[in-house]
Parts: structure tokens; C-alpha cells; sequence
């Protein structure tokens, strides 16, 4: 028999568990029932969110047709100048003339029409739209529905010819008496005035250093040509088999081109020929000797005497803008742009040549944000810096010359907003009249008319649904609100918005922006598990911001969790101290400050529940920080499902990882290499694969599965045949990746009543 005390002593004990342990009610059938319908319950319903325009000739009016609901729609004429919006037409008039012309019931609610046109000659009350492929003429004076005539005319230039018509552009001298082939990777510059000609030039070249057309450039004058010699690279082939090909039973065997970081890789020189006596100008290439893998574009002066090309330097710590002499070949650095981490030529380059003025506008990080300064294009010297302060240009949209005005978006503009919240703003080339064209709390895309007297604006956040508002792009005044999204049927779907939430990063200082998704039957007085949805890659930024109906994320947290998004340091988008926390640090992955942001939201909301630990997913380089989470943060996350991971960066494409991870290759490539550090794997494991990715080489997977057999570690797997990059998104592998998180976090068994 148990005494008294041994009794209170195991009722003690059990009450621990109990409440260390909650009794879990999600993850049940009807929570994966629901969590999977999600996607199709909340689809179409999002009604006037968007605006396509058809402007006038005339630019002073546009018409657009508008969703109103499920196979609804209205059509809207605008009247920019006037600030006026109304209804196209009487629908309901519209629908019966159109039903007696096609000989079958039309709906006034789904108009069968393509677009509203403008006729030059129309009169007031007249409709012109374009429907069944005829245009028609709507009298709304008469009531009357003409067909005016057939709108499909054919096109007879086809692709292809307008592909070849740009070769030939190119390729052929501006003059049209020259043209440049390659023949046997050899340069022939013949005569184009007929096939018996001879040729004017050959300048010999083989496999190992071939002649290229690619970027080729004709002076304006014809006098000179700039052509690409390039000199042989490594030729690195990845293999993988299709086990289960679909129109065999035997697997198959794929080889494609894959270079990897470290890679000899092509070298491009450049080879400057002078037409008129029949030579080759020797180049100085002292200023740009280790080339990265493309061949750059190149910028002729209109008057012929220099061209200008963008030196990346392998290792992307020097990018450069050159200047060449095309008479004595001498090179000269206009623009010399240099870090000591890395400079981001993939996502934030830009170079624009004002020759009349012999200027050019380009873009640096040189004093800690992504700005725009102007350059002197024949000295180098800067003469001014056009953008400047602790926000960043993200793109630049149009340049007018004749003004000296440009326009771009930007984002970290208005401190009291989301950094990431994209504007429009317009500026002076000399850096004045900075001024912001659009307005209100939300991240905005911008449609321009076409002569750009107006544009489109339209803004939403992740939680705040699309308002679409004409402004003239003068001044960004508005000129009349054009749209309000109707998210009535959302919400009686059952949405709620997710949440915005911000936190301090590691240097407690620095702002960290996340978005909380809750289960739309989510309880206040529950606890739920909570779940990362990482996806780190250096190339930007990846909370969203914008708001849409459904959200991946959601489908996870539906069952039962809590699920988050974080930016951390080390992604893009913000100052360049903050973005080059990647640098040769992939394994980073921003934790340290995606660790403080989910306990700090642990404390303001009490049904983030810790006691299991954090659960992670992502795929490709998510992939890789969701297994990084357990390799190096294994006291903080305790599951993870990994998909289709660049586990090493030795192993993924070679742009990518030495853009953020350097070259030469260093040590630190094998210390941050889930492989290497398989053996400190603490938690629960799920990796995924696709046996045909192409994306990144699937033994990158494999490669940590090996290792981790090594090990003596237990993990889940699946290699699923057939399907490549992103497989952890399939409807199979969605309802696995929720049953590991219910099986581990949960502590139960899944989809159990």
C-alpha cells in the first residue's frame, strides 16, 4: 500500500507534468480539415483591390474594370483631368443590347468585355469596348450597340523574328555596310552589302578563348567595334536520376551545368577593333584583370570617342565604372566602387549615362545606406549626392533628362512607418526638392499614365487592405480615390489579420520587424506551440508587407500553432551595416535577433508557449537555416523541417553563396556548413528533397543525411521522385510538415479526434 506521504508526493509530481504539459486540443481532424480548406475558403474573396487602366489617347481618361465579387464585375471610366470617377455606362442597358447582338443571355453583373477603348472621334455619351474580339460603339443617347469592326488584327512579327531583328541590330554596324560574326569562334567582320564580298577582317580565336556576339558593340560612327574574347572556364556538371520518369519504367540519368563557388570560371577580355585600318587597339586591362563570370554591356559616347562597361571584380568587393579611350585603348576608373565586405551588384546597381551633360547617375552604399550620387562621366569626379539620408532607394524608376528630375521608390523614408513600406519621391539631380508622391500608412506600387501627367497609386499592409487613389505626379496631389478594397466575404470566411509586431535586435537598438499569424479560432485564454517560418537569403527582405487573403504561414498556425516571420539582420533592405551582418556569416541567419524578437513577444502575448521550445521551417537557403537552428540554437529550437536546403555553401550555385560568402573560398565556408556541424543535431530533424532540383544540387541533402548516419543521429526523411526545387510545398509533404510539428510540439499523436 502507498503511505500518505508517498501519495502527495506522486500527486505532486503528476500535477507538475500536467502543467508542464498542456493537454493539447489542436491538432485534430477537424483542425487539419480546416487548416487545409484555408487556401480555398479565403480565395476570391477580395473584391476591388485593383485597378488595370486603358488610357486615351490623350492621357486624360482611363477606363478599368473592377471585380465586385465572384464573377462580378463593373466597368469605370475616370476623367483625370476633371478629378471625376463614374460608372462606364448603364450595365443593365449595356446587357440587354448585348444579349439581342449575340443571340444569348449576358449578365449585367459579368459583362462579357475586354476593355474600354477611346475613340478619337466619340462623342459625349458614346462607349467604344472591345468584347468577343470585335470592337463595338455604345450610344447610351440612342440606346443603341453597334459592331464597328473586328479588334484582332494578326500579328505577323513574330517572336522569333523580333529576337533575330535585335541580333541583327546588333551584330550589324550602325551605317549597315558591316557585320560582325563569329565563325569557327572566330571574329569575321564582313561586308553586309552581299554574300560574295570578302571579308574586311578575321581575327582568329579557338575553343579555349572563342569570340563571343554576346554584348558585342558597334561604335555610333562604325568606325570601331568592341567584341568579348572569352577564355575558357570549368565545366562543372551536376548528375541526379529520375527514378520514376513518366514515360518509362527504367530511371533516367540528368546532367546540367552547375558552377559552384570556387569554380575556375570563364574569363571575359575585351578586344577593341579599328574598322578603317584594319587593326586590333591593344586595351589597357590593368584596372580590371579578374573579371566576374559576364560579359559586361558597353556604353559608346554618341560621338564615338570612348565607351564605358561595369567592371565586377570576382570576390564582388570592387565594381567599377571604366572608361576606354577608343583611340589609344587607355583605360581610366571613373567610378571605383569598393567595400570591405561585399558591394551588392545583383540587387542594388544602377548606372545611368546623361551624355548630353557628360554625366551619369549610379548607385553605392558607400555612407551606410543605398543612395544615388552624380558623377562626372569624363573626369570621375562626384559632383554631388543626389539621395541622401537613414533610408534606402530601392529602385529607381524614371530618369527625365531635360528637368534633371528623377523619379524613385524608397522605403525607411517616413520613420514613423514600417521600414520596408515602399514610396514613390522625386528629386532634383542636385539632391533638392526632395518631394514624396504618394501618401498613407502602407507599402505602395505605382502605375503611371502613359506622358507619366498621373499615376496609379495603390497601398495596403499586411493587415490593412488595398486603397487605390489617382494623383498627378507633378506634385502627388491627390485627384480622386479610385478604389477601396470590399473584404466583407474575407472576413465572413473567418479571416483576421495577422499581426505586426517589433522588437530590439541584438545590439538593443536596431529595430526588428516581424508578423504574428494566429489560428482563426484562436483562443486568448489558450497556449499554443510556437513555429519560424525562415527564410534568410542576403537578396532582400521577406516578411510580407502587402496585404493578400491567404498566407502560407496560416495554414500552419490553422491547426493549432502560433506562427512567426522575422527580419533579421543580415537580409536586405535596410542600412548596409544592418545587411552586411551576412557577410562569410550565413550560418547566422539573423538568430540572435529572431531569438530576442520571439521572447520579447513571449511576454507581451501569454499564449506564446515556449515550454517545448521553438519550432522552424524553410526551404532552400530557409532550408538551411532551419536546420542551422538545431545545429546551433538547440537550447532555444527543439523541431525542424527542412526542405531542400543549400546546406553548404560549397555545394550551391556559385553567384549566390560568393556574392555573400566571398571568394577565394575560406575556412569559414566548411565552419558553417550544416555537414560539418551534423553531428551537434539536438531536437527532431525533418528533411525533404526533390531528387530532380536543379535550383540547388539535391547532394546538398544528401551529403547532410550521410552525415548525420555517421553520427548515430536519429531524423526524419523523404526524397520524393519526380519533383524538384521547393518539393516541401506540395500538398503531401504541407500535411507531413504539420503532423511532425503536432507530433513534436504538440506531443501528440496527429489528426486524432
Amino acid at each position: 500500500m502507498f503511505s500518505k506521504r508517498s501519495f502527495c508526493l506522486q500527486f505532486s509530481v503528476l500535477l507538475f507534468v500536467l502543467q508542464s504539459h498542456p493537454a493539447w486540443s489542436q491538432g485534430t481532424i477537424a483542425d487539419y480539415e480546416r487548416a487545409l480548406a484555408l487556401r480555398g475558403r479565403y480565395e476570391r474573396t477580395l473584391f476591388r483591390y485593383k485597378v488595370n487602366p486603358h488610357w486615351s489617347s490623350d492621357g486624360e481618361r482611363f477606363g478599368y474594370k473592377v471585380e465586385t465579387g465572384r464573377n462580378q464585375h463593373e466597368f469605370i471610366i475616370v476623367d483625370a483631368k476633371r478629378g471625376q470617377r463614374e460608372l462606364a455606362f448603364d450595365h443593365k442597358e449595356l446587357a440587354e443590347l448585348l444579349s439581342k447582338e449575340l443571340g444569348k443571355p449576358v449578365d449585367e453583373l459579368n459583362l462579357p468585355i475586354e476593355r474600354i477603348e477611346f475613340a478619337e472621334n466619340a462623342i459625349a455619351g458614346e462607349v467604344h469596348f472591345i468584347s468577343q474580339g470585335k470592337h463595338w460603339k455604345f450610344d447610351q443617347n440612342a440606346g443603341e450597340l453597334l459592331n464597328v469592326e473586328s479588334a484582332i488584327g494578326s500579328n505577323t512579327n513574330s517572336t522569333s523574328e523580333k529576337n533575330q531583328q535585335r541580333r541583327n541590330s546588333q551584330t550589324v554596324s550602325p551605317d549597315g555596310l558591316l557585320r560582325a560574326t563569329i565563325e569557327q569562334h572566330s571574329l569575321l567582320i564582313k561586308n553586309e552589302m552581299g554574300d560574295e564580298s570578302p571579308t574586311e577582317i578575321r581575327i582568329a580565336g579557338s575553343k579555349e578563348h572563342a569570340f563571343t556576339t554576346h554584348n558585342l558593340a558597334w561604335a555610333p560612327d562604325s568606325k570601331k567595334l568592341v567584341v568579348w574574347k572569352v577564355e575558357a572556364g570549368e565545366q562543372r556538371t551536376v548528375h541526379f536520376v529520375e527514378s520514376s520518369p513518366k514515360d518509362q519504367l527504367q530511371p533516367k540519368l540528368h546532367a546540367f551545368n552547375y558552377l559552384k563557388p570556387g569554380d575556375r570560371i570563364p574569363q571575359p577580355r575585351l578586344h577593341l577593333i579599328d574598322i578603317e585600318s584594319n587593326a586590333e587597339i591593344v586595351i589597357d586591362d590593368s584596372h580590371f584583370k579578374t573579371p566576374w563570370l559576364n560579359n559586361p554591356k558597353i556604353h559608346w559616347s554618341p560621338d564615338s570617342s570612348r565607351f564605358y562597361f561595369v567592371y565586377n571584380q570576382r570576390g564582388h568587393q570592387v565594381l567599377r565604372v571604366i572608361s576606354v579611350d577608343a583611340k589609344t585603348g587607355d583605360a581610366q576608373v571613373i567610378v571605383n566602387e569598393e567595400s570591405k565586405t561585399f558591394v551588392d551588384y545583383a540587387y542594388k546597381q544602377y548606372l545611368h549615362f546623361l551624355h548630353e551633360s557628360n554625366e551619369l547617375i549610379w548607385m553605392s552604399e558607400r555612407d551606410g545606406w543605398n543612395h544615388l550620387y552624380l558623377y562626372d562621366s569624363l573626369t570621375g569626379e562626384v559632383k554631388n549626392q543626389i539621395t541622401q539620408g537613414p533610408w534606402v532607394v530601392r529602385k529607381v524608376v524614371h530618369v527625365n533628362e531635360e528637368q534633371r528630375q528623377l523619379w524613385f521608390e524608397c522605403s525607411g523614408l517616413l520613420p514613423e512607418q514600417n521600414p520596408y513600406n515602399i514610396q514613390l519621391a522625386r528629386i532634383e539631380f542636385d539632391g533638392t526638392n526632395l518631394t514624396r508622391l504618394t501618401d498613407g500608412d502602407g507599402t505602395h506600387t505605382v502605375k503611371f499614365s502613359p506622358d507619366r501627367r498621373y499615376l496609379i497609386d495603390s497601398y495596403s499592409r499586411i493587415d490593412s487592405p488595398p486603397l487605390i487613389n489617382l494623383r498627378e505626379t507633378a506634385t502627388g496631389k491627390l485627384v480622386c480615390k479610385l478604389e477601396e478594397s470590399d473584404i466583407t466575404k474575407l472576413k465572413t470566411a473567418g479571416w483576421s489579420p495577422p499581426e505586426r509586431f517589433v522588437s530590439k535586435g541584438r545590439d538593443g537598438k536596431t529595430d526588428i520587424h516581424g508578423v504574428i499569424f494566429r489560428p482563426s479560432n484562436f483562443d486568448p485564454e489558450q497556449k499554443y506551440p510556437v513555429i519560424e517560418k525562415i527564410y534568410a537569403g542576403p537578396h532582400g527582405s521577406f516578411v510580407p508587407i502587402s496585404f493578400r487573403e491567404f498566407h502560407s504561414a496560416q495554414e500552419v498556425a490553422e491547426v493549432g500553432f502560433i506562427v512567426v516571420q522575422i527580419d533579421g539582420m543580415g537580409t536586405s533592405n535596410r542600412s548596409k551595416a544592418f545587411h552586411d551582418v551576412c557577410w562569410k556569416n550565413l550560418g547566422d541567419s539573423g538568430f540572435p535577433d529572431r531569438i530576442q524578437w520571439i521572447k520579447a513577444a513571449a511576454k507581451q502575448f501569454p499564449e506564446f508557449d515556449l515550454t517545448h521550445g521553438v519550432g522552424i521551417y524553410g526551404g532552400s537557403a530557409g532550408g538551411q537555416s532551419a536546420l542551422r537552428a538545431l545545429l546551433a540554437h538547440g537550447d532555444f529550437y527543439t523541431v525542424a523541417v527542412s526542405d531542400c536546403g543549400c546546406h553548404d555553401n560549397r555545394m550551391d550555385k556559385i553567384w549566390w553563396n560568393e556574392l555573400w560568402m566571398s571568394w577565394p573560398i575560406g575556412p569559414h565556408y566548411a565552419e558553417q556548413s550544416n555537414v560539418t556541424q551534423a553531428h551537434k543535431l539536438t531536437g527532431k530533424l525533418f528533411l525533404t528533397v526533390g531528387e530532380k532540383d536543379t535550383n540547388v544540387d539535391p547532394a546538398s541533402t544528401m551529403q547532410v543525411v550521410n552525415a548525420l548516419i555517421k553520427a548515430g543521429k536519429d531524423f526524419d526523411f523523404i526524397m520524393v521522385p519526380g519533383h524538384g526545387h521547393g518539393v516541401g510545398e506540395i500538398p503531401y509533404l504541407r500535411k507531413r510538415r504539420i503532423d511532425f510539428f503536432v507530433r513534436h510540439l504538440m506531443k501528440k499523436e496527429p489528426r486524432v479526434e
